[in-house]
């Protein structure tokens, strides 16, 4: 891939945006993110996977150099319900997809953040959503994360005057969930996603799927569908050494089966 490199340790892959100066969402490097789900979906090494930018950035939002090759609405609307597509795979992804966010992640770069299922901050960067500066809007979805995240007085805040706010504002509006100072940010991101790893991925799998029935469904909706998949995971082999580890007092040892 052009824009996306990875390395992985100890079930982690540590995915590195890269195109400088500000790692611009560009159509480029949405489509290299959909690439980066299907390597790494049936990739039994790879349990968690840490987004983050490379240089000064996490990303400084979208390409808006690609909007001046744009001629109609219709256009407009296909790039957006492309990436629309794209963003609703990773939020719904069987992996945890964790965003290190320094620097600044705005417009479609907090888009892409938002749609991750944690957001690591570091202290002093900047988390906003510019669009209506120049007379846009959101186009990733970032309208209805938003408000789900912060809730709606607060979402209406940072859309309609387009300020952003600082890592530790972010931890305390729900936007984000730890801030740390930018120095050791990747570092205790990684030692986050370490310790999730080394959970069942079946379990972690199961769960990501019911947090989205919380947010898609109606509660009596969701808690039926819990105890399907609390029956489907009790039977794993996951399951049983999790138990079995318990009963024994040792560290499990989980194969995703």
């Amino acid at each position: 891939m052009e824009f996306l490199s990875w390395t992985v340790e100890d079930h982690v892959a540590k995915v590195t945006i890269n195109r400088p100066p500000a790692n611009a969402l560009s159509r480029a490097l949405i489509v290299e993110v959909n690439e980066l789900m299907d390597a790494v979906e049936n990739d039994d090494s790879v349990r968690v996977i840490v987004l983050h930018g490379e240089g000064r950035f996490f990303s400084a939002g979208a390409d808006i150099k690609e909007f001046t090759q744009i001629k109609t609405g219709e256009e407009f609307s296909a790039l957006a319900a492309s990436g629309q597509e794209i963003f609703e795979r990773l939020e719904r992804f069987s992996k945890p997809f964790i965003a290190s966010i320094h620097g600044a992640a705005l417009g479609g770069g907090l888009e892409l953040a938002m749609s991750c299922h944690m957001r690591i901050v570091s202290e002093n960067a900047k988390l906003g959503l510019p669009e209506l500066q120049l007379g846009l809007i959101p186009g990733f979805a970032g309208t209805q994360r938003l408000p789900r995240l912060v809730g709606m007085p607060k979402a209406a805040e940072m859309l309609l005057t387009s300020e952003p706010i600082s890592g530790l504002e972010a931890v305390k509006w729900g936007l984000a969930n730890r801030a740390y100072a930018e120095e050791e940010l990747l570092a205790k991101t990684m030692e986050l996603a370490t310790k999730i790893a080394k959970k069942s991925p079946v379990a972690m799998k199961a769960a990501i799927e019911m947090l989205q029935y919380a947010k898609t469904y109606a509660y009596n909706e969701g808690v039926k569908a819990e105890a399907q998949s609390f029956g489907t995971v009790f039977i794993s082999e996951d399951a049983q050494e999790g138990i079995s580890a318990f009963i024994e007092k040792r560290e499990p040892l989980f194969k995703g089966k």
